[in-house]
């Protein structure tokens, strides 16, 4: 397959995933996802679906963006130097759901296809591509059977395509969405995969469409156990401190914030992912047997969930 079918076939299952996603999440919380469709002056652009204040989210965004240009960024281009000077195209689709309920988790999913042209038709070398992506779960108030869920859902998935993928996925999640400074993870983990192209094109957009596709049955039963649970004051304090730490990871070491930066992209869509509310508390800690407490315990050190 050459490189212009494989960016058309990437970018038709990419934007469809996008829609239904859309729908499955206007269903559940009852409003409507602006639409807001942006270019970039290097080439490209994207679609941000936006939803804030809603009855279930407090912020939701689901992104579809396809970008191009010549001049890689340098959160891309120090461990690929061979790409130096190609021209370049990277599409995908990420969201970011921040509920109102602090006994939703907050999640995050994305799967993404990069593609670095030869120089020219009548140079040497050959197109350079990958995939990537994954998903995590934040939970405030970690509730062990719907971490298993999450998990088994990510599994299976992946079983279908090929099995010593997920262990390999989630061994990379723990690893990456780990906020090193404070020496805790972000989230109970998931999946995440980036530079793949083992196996040829055919196998890795399956592996792509498999993270893709698990999104819905991974999250929304969740959801739906977890969205009436009580909450009060407390609960939406502790979920405002808990959201500072997904602030720093995101603008400490997310390489997609870094990347979108970098290349130019459109700062409100790369920021969708921040929560609408956070805060900080000098040195706190929560009172041991707490519910609070119990969180750090949930997710130090990362298990095998499924």
């Amino acid at each position: 397959m050459n490189a212009d079918a494989m960016r058309d076939t990437v970018r038709a299952y990419l934007t469809g995933l996008q829609d239904t996603i859309i729908a499955r999440l206007e269903a559940l919380d009852g409003g409507t996802f602006i639409r807001d469709e942006w270019t970039r002056a290097e080439g490209g652009g994207g679609i941000t679906r936006i939803l804030e204040g809603g009855k279930l989210f407090e912020r939701a965004g689901v992104g579809f963006s396809h970008v191009q240009g010549t001049n890689l960024p340098p959160s891309a281009s120090a461990h690929r130097p061979e790409m130096a000077g190609r021209p370049w195209e990277a599409m995908g689709v990420s969201l970011v759901l921040h509920p109102r309920n602090p006994h939703v988790p907050t999640v995050h999913m994305n799967v993404r296809f990069f593609l670095a042209r030869a120089h020219s038709a009548y140079s040497e070398g050959q197109d350079i591509w990958w995939f990537g992506g994954g998903m995590d779960m934040t939970p405030y108030y970690a509730v062990e059977e719907d971490c298993q869920h999450f998990h088994l859902a990510n599994r299976t998935a992946l079983d279908a395509v090929d099995k010593p993928l997920y262990p390999k996925f989630k061994k990379a999640c723990d690893t990456y969405f780990f906020n090193k400074h404070r020496n805790e993870p972000r989230g109970i983990g998931g999946t995440f995969f980036d530079d793949f192209s083992e196996g040829g094109f055919d196998r890795c957009f399956s592996v792509m469409k498999a993270v893709g596709d698990a999104f819905l049955p991974a999250y929304v039963p969740i959801v739906e156990k977890r969205r009436e649970t009580p909450y009060g004051e407390r609960e939406r304090d502790f979920q405002a401190y808990r959201r500072g730490r997904y602030v720093e990871f995101n603008f400490v070491w997310d390489r997609g914030t870094l990347f979108g930066l970098q290349s130019g992209g459109r700062v409100e869509s790369i920021l969708m992912s921040m929560p609408p509310a956070a805060q900080w508390r000098y040195d706190w800690k929560a009172e041991a047997g707490s519910p609070e407490a119990k969180l750090l315990e949930v997710l130090i050190p990362p298990r095998d969930w499924a």
